[in-house]
């Protein structure tokens, strides 16, 4: 069976959404299928580690100023040839899509043409995170009629989640789902023992936009620091959100100790993680988007580290069910409690040998090789040659 991804992020890029793609195509090639990638050149600077026995077609594409595929007109200089690269490429039995919606909608367009299935890895629902950075109703109701559309026409969904299932249902999708759950990229993430910092450093790693409300770290942190001198706060990655986030902590008095870096490897984040007293989410409340789970906690639990998360979803009552396990702590989103919840980390910081229990209880239950495995043998019965 010929299997065609179709993303316009695939690794060596540094997002839970590259690693997600890379394990399903290995899971493909595994089970026999021959796995084309179609997607973009990863920013300069990056070296394409493609798997072995995978086939990647890249081409250029416009990138925002973190060199990201982020924004319509990043999501168009992909999407408009694409819709050529699908129809004059090679013929697939399926066509394995990573949203955006305009890219999906692209790819039920060509799957009509040329009488090829698709599947659609669905981990958000973008018509509703949209509505939080516009109040346009052109806008709002143009993309939910592209999204809803697109996401009818597949075959399946993989849902991240049994919420977002339950939240395409009400608007109306009827396609098969399968709510496919979490899971780490266990491969990179894993614990290796690290020194222990001199002073608390707690990481927030992966995307900082509108609604994750990361904020509430830098507000806390203005309290926690007095009594901690010497702790650091790192942001790892990027976001719309970062600029604002450098000039708060600045104008708070402790830009100093607030640190801000480019995204990095995973294999070069789970040191990282493995020597943090903490990592941290996020998910602020109220903006609609309440039953969004936030996956990088996964990725932490792996490396061996706890993390503290403030605010709605269903990642809190996660992490709640499996305190007795040392995978941090979640809190509503206040400062008062998140400062609570940051001191609660550092007196309670696991030793070494605890932290690999850790990572080896999430290897052994959330590893992404498994749910790859699920969605290949879900998928093979939809598209026979």
């Amino acid at each position: 069976m010929r299997a065609t991804f179709v993303t316009r992020i695939f690794s060596p890029e540094v997002s839970a959404a590259a690693g997600i793609l890379r394990s399903w195509a290995i899971a493909f090639r595994d089970a026999g299928a021959e796995v084309e990638v179609v997607t973009t050149r990863p920013p300069q600077g990056m070296v394409p580690d493609d798997p072995a026995g995978v086939r990647v077609r890249r081409a250029p594409v416009l990138r925002d100023r973190q060199h990201y595929v982020r924004g319509y007109l990043c999501y168009l200089s992909f999407d408009v040839p694409l819709f050529f690269r699908l129809l004059f490429g090679r013929r697939a039995d399926l066509y394995v899509v990573e949203p955006p919606p305009t890219t999906v909608a692209v790819v039920r367009l060509v799957g009509f043409l040329r009488r090829t299935p698709y599947v659609v890895r669905a981990a958000d629902l973008w018509s509703d995170a949209a509505a939080m950075v516009t109040d346009s109703r052109f806008v709002l109701g143009t993309l939910r009629r592209v999204e809803v559309w697109g996401l009818r026409g597949a075959q399946r969904l993989f849902a991240a989640h049994r919420p977002l299932a339950d939240r395409l249902e009400e608007l109306g999708v009827e396609t098969p789902m399968t709510a496919i759950g979490f899971g780490a990229d266990t491969e990179s993430f894993t614990f290796t023992p690290q020194p222990s910092p001199p002073a608390p450093v707690f990481v927030y790693a992966g995307t900082h936009s509108e609604w994750h409300g990361a904020g509430i770290f830098v507000e806390a942190f203005t309290e926690f620091l007095p009594r901690h001198p010497g702790a650091r706060l790192r942001f790892i990655g990027n976001g719309q959100e970062r600029a604002a986030l450098r000039a708060r902590a600045d104008e708070l008095g402790i830009g100093d100790a607030v640190d801000f870096h480019t995204p990095i490897p995973p294999r070069d984040l789970a040191p990282v993680l493995s020597g943090a007293t903490a990592s941290l989410a996020s998910l602020k409340p109220g903006q609609g988007y309440d039953y969004a789970f936030t996956t990088k906690v996964y990725s932490s639990l792996a490396a061996g580290c706890p993390v503290v998360f403030a605010g709605a979803g269903p990642t809190g009552p996660f992490l709640e069910a499996a305190a007795e396990r040392g995978v941090g702590v979640a809190v509503p989103y206040t400062v008062t409690d998140v400062v609570d919840a940051l001191e609660r980390a550092t007196s309670e910081s696991p030793d070494a040998a605890a932290r690999a229990r850790l990572s080896a209880w999430t290897h052994e239950t959330y590893s992404l090789r498994s749910i790859a495995q699920r969605v290949v043998t879900e998928s093979l019965a939809i598209a026979e040659p």
